[in-house]
């Protein structure tokens, strides 16, 4: 690659934006406290357990969370991917691609479903009475005899093969654009003279980038994005972002919608004060994301009643909605990571380091907390707030012992780091 392509393709600064890593840290941990609202719904979905304190504002967090938690992580995946890519090199980025996030999702489903199993098995034996905890362990290691039927599905690990997808897609998407962009400029520039004028090339790239820094700044961004999330949302198996965890046939309007997150953030990465000016915090914002939000709470009950004579109009309200408030909280959420968490701190350090851990971690810990904890009478948001600050602190635990200053802390975050709670001596 030459100094011409260089200065064009990477961005000029790669200082570490702090907001940025404690913005990921907090989707990821965001996704744990979503996990463990799961038993508290007033209805039953599936889970492993229904606590016997529920609430609809329990419902209300779910469906509003869910909305926007890993759209937000692929943007900055996508983001932090292409300062790696350019650091890197294809080989290096390919090799860490396959590392940090090829070996914890095939490790990982082997060690952990068997885990979520159990809290299954959990869950079924505590409906008659009581249940064991290490016979359900047993049982859930026992469910591995099944395979190859199911391999790779079941768990809260298909966002890495979704994002092991979406990055080789977006590798080849950008070849075969330069390839394109290379081409179209030969064509033009060769007159006869046999050679290629670079600036042309050059000059075709940072006009893209200057319509991405304008969609960054400009009010037609929301509807921009908010038509085509919408398209994808109204193809979906149910109301809202479907969970692509049963099968590794991709979902298409799942990988549409996280591939845009990522490309986005790829492109934001080029040009780092976009992301700035996209994430900003503004009355708009809010007030979008407050009517968005309150349009998918009163249209989502229609879901369930197919009959209902404004049933397709309510679907398209709610899709509308729903990429409104998608949109608008993700921003809203950089926004107000960018005003208080702009600068280096120690403890956000330490979370953001931790958070991949804690969150590959943390299902099983949180079914087998909402088992333990579902026929105690308790208000339900204390048994909540239990479940999961407990999570954190047994994962923090657990990564400061065994990953933060290990191969396994290299593997996940690239390289060792010294231990903070417990001190080597």
């Amino acid at each position: 690659m030459s100094a011409n392509d260089q200065r064009v393709s990477a961005p000029a600064d790669y200082t570490r934006l702090d907001y940025l890593d404690a913005t990921r840290a907090f989707a990821l941990l965001l996704g744990i406290v979503f996990h463990a609202s799961l038993s508290f719904t007033p209805y039953f979905m599936g889970w492993a357990v229904q606590d016997i304190s529920t609430s609809e504002v329990v419902s209300h967090f779910m469906q509003v969370s869910h909305s926007f938690r890993m759209e937000l992580f692929f943007l900055l995946a996508g983001f932090f991917s292409h300062g790696l890519y350019h650091r890197r090199g294809v080989g290096e980025f390919l090799r860490s691609r396959l590392v940090r996030l090829g070996i914890p999702f095939v490790a990982g489903w082997f060690l952990l479903r068997p885990l979520i199993v159990s809290g299954w098995q959990m869950g079924a034996a505590s409906l008659r009475g009581d249940y064991e905890f290490w016979a359900s362990i047993r049982r859930g290691f026992e469910s591995l005899k099944t395979l190859p039927a199911g391999i790779f599905t079941g768990s809260h690990l298909w966002f890495l093969y979704y994002l092991l997808m979406i990055t080789a897609l977006m590798l080849v998407a950008r070849a075969t654009t330069l390839g394109i962009v290379n081409l179209c400029v030969i064509r033009k520039d060769y007159g006869g003279a046999g050679t290629v004028n670079g600036g042309n090339k050059f000059s075709v790239l940072r006009k893209g980038d200057s319509i991405v820094a304008w969609l960054a700044g400009s009010v037609w961004a929301r509807p921009l994005l908010v038509a085509p999330t919408a398209g994808a949302l109204w193809f979906m198996r149910f109301w809202g972002m479907d969970t692509p965890d049963q099968s590794l046939k991709p979902n298409l309007p799942v990988l549409a919608i996280y591939g845009g997150c990522f490309v986005l953030g790829w492109l934001f990465a080029r040009q780092p004060d976009a992301i700035a000016r996209f994430g900003r915090l503004s009355v708009t914002n809010l007030v979008l994301a407050i009517a968005g939000g309150w349009g998918v709470i009163a249209l989502g009950g229609i879901q369930a009643d197919p009959g209902h004579p404004r049933y397709v109009a309510a679907h398209v309200g709610f899709v509308v909605g729903y990429a409104v408030m998608m949109w608008t909280l993700v921003a809203l959420t950089l926004g107000v990571f960018r005003k208080f968490l702009d600068r280096p701190r120690p403890v956000v350090r330490y979370v953001a380091d931790s958070s991949y851990w804690m969150y590959l971690i943390h299902l099983p810990v949180v079914v087998w907390l909402q088992v333990a904890v579902a026929e105690v009478n308790a208000p339900w948001w204390l048994k909540l707030a239990g479940i999961s600050l407990a999570t954190v602190a047994i994962a923090l635990v657990t990564y400061d012992l065994f990953v933060r200053s290990t191969w396994l802390g290299a593997l996940l975050n690239g390289r060792r780091r010294d231990r903070v709670l417990f001190h080597r001596r």
